[in-house]
């Protein structure tokens, strides 16, 4: 569904990206994990074209997407729920879900009923502010705001962050639902290694901008953690 492959990037005179690859099957859960500053939200910025990349490709069902604009990556069907949520704090919980209406194919204007079956929690609070929601609830809203487009893919970076436990394991739930129940491949970035170890179906590790090892969550030993992820 997803192809990476060969993918540099540059900050300025840095080099971030060496010659990543990555794939994310049709119906998978990818969970990319690494250190702090290794190129995980980069990488995840280059798929969704908010920052250049100097060469390589990145495929979605068979379309080149790296010359494509930004926005074009949603209307083909990949939903991004950034690192720190980014919504609106100043719309209420009903305009920041309609942002994603805006760019959804065939012209359909309602947000969908699916959204609030899992978070009926921003259906009681579509009048209030996004900024006056909890850390939990904005998550939720974020990830509904990227439901909206109904998705064949959905990019989550670090969806955990900052959340309390009880939410973390909804959010969690909630992913793997969308996954059995509808297909939707997940690409996600986590930090938590249980978080990943229920969610995921298969890993990639990446180290100072490369991809130093992959395979399915079953091989995320302790030993590749100690080896790899551990500070």
């Amino acid at each position: 569904m997803l192809r990476v492959e060969g993918l540099n990037q540059f900050y300025g005179g840095s080099h971030t990206l060496w010659d990543v690859d990555l794939s994310v099957p049709a119906g998978s859960r990818v969970c990319l994990l690494g250190r702090n500053g290794m190129g995980k939200t980069t990488l995840l910025k280059c798929i969704m074209g908010l920052l250049p990349v100097a060469s390589g490709s990145i495929s979605f069902e068979g379309v080149e997407l790296v010359k494509r604009p930004a926005e074009e990556r949603a209307r083909i069907g990949i939903g991004y729920v950034p690192q720190g949520r980014e919504i609106f704090p100043h719309l209420t919980v009903e305009e920041n879900l309609r942002l994603g209406v805006g760019v959804r194919k065939g012209g359909v204007r309602s947000i969908p009923p699916r959204v609030f079956d899992l978070f009926p929690v921003l259906k009681e609070m579509l009048k209030r502010n996004g900024g006056d929601l909890s850390g939990g609830q904005q998550q939720q809203l974020a990830i509904g705001r990227a439901l909206v487009l109904e998705p064949k893919l959905l990019i989550l970076d670090e969806p955990t962050e900052g959340i309390q436990p009880n939410i973390v394991h909804e959010i969690g739930d909630i992913v793997l639902r969308l996954n059995e129940e509808e297909g939707l491949a997940v690409l996600l970035v986590e930090q938590k290694l249980p978080f990943a170890r229920r969610v995921a179906s298969e890993f990639c590790i990446l180290a100072r901008g490369r991809r130093v090892a992959a395979g399915t969550i079953g091989e995320l030993t302790d030993e590749v953690v100690r080896s790899l992820l551990s500070v």
